[in-house]
């Protein structure tokens, strides 16, 4: 079953095509990788699935439902997380609090003990009390995660979100994203070529805003088109 689905997604700014004609399917239940060069519109199809953009042409349907025209606020409500490209927490406000916003986006009752979980989840080192703009930009993207997981979201939508970190927490990253899979469907936007082809059951590759390539993790790799406009040749 489709948990999110597009059908000719087009987003154009003053004559640009950033995204164009897309058709995407993403199965309930999956962890889909999302990769392509720079400038291949993944940044922006992400905006258009979460809301924050609204598309030129096509339409956006969640779990059935056509949300084409559903504000960003009101796809966090039916089930939807996301966090960003570039860290967008409150840095004047504590880890703790930042979490807390987060999960009052969707719940009224046991906020405070979903919030604890979420912090822990994520294995973030630094003290709850701790103001965010004073935690590295690494552990911020794990903040960020933190406040997507909170949210109990049915699809959790990733951009860049090993972007600063260690190694180490890259590894700690993926079992997170593993066990976060086995609630939730995942959307992993990543540079890490590593993290993606570990992860995903599944990649979509994007080139100049277009659907290049789909399939497995092996079938991407070997796919020559990807090769050639993504992976160097290798």
């Amino acid at each position: 079953m489709s948990l999110l689905s597009t059908k000719g997604l087009t987003k154009r700014f003053a004559g640009l095509t950033a995204v164009s004609d897309v058709d995407f399917h993403l199965e309930e239940g999956r962890i889909r990788g999302r990769i392509g060069p720079n400038g291949a519109g993944k940044t922006t199809l992400v905006s258009l699935l979460c809301g924050r953009i609204e598309p030129s042409e096509g339409s956006v349907t969640f779990e059935g439902r056509d949300i084409t025209r559903l504000p960003a606020h009101k796809r966090i409500q039916a089930g939807m997380a996301y966090t960003f490209q570039i860290t967008s927490v409150f840095a004047e406000l504590s880890v703790r609090e930042n979490v807390a916003l987060a999960a009052r986006r969707r719940w009224t009752n046991d906020v405070n003990d979903r919030v604890d979980q979420a912090i822990a989840r994520v294995d973030l080192p630094d003290a709850p009390a701790t103001p965010a703009g004073e935690l590295s930009y690494g552990h911020q993207r794990l903040l960020e995660v933190a406040m997507g997981v909170v949210q109990a979201p049915k699809l959790l939508i990733m951009d860049e979100p090993t972007q600063g970190l260690s190694d180490g927490e890259i590894a700690g990253f993926k079992a997170l994203v593993r066990d976060v899979a086995r609630e939730a469907t995942v959307l992993l936007i990543e540079h890490n070529m590593s993290v993606v082809m570990e992860l995903a059951d599944d990649i979509t590759v994007l080139n100049f805003g277009e659907i290049l390539a789909e399939g497995t993790p092996d079938e991407v790799r070997a796919d020559p088109d990807v090769q050639s406009a993504y992976l160097g040749g290798a």
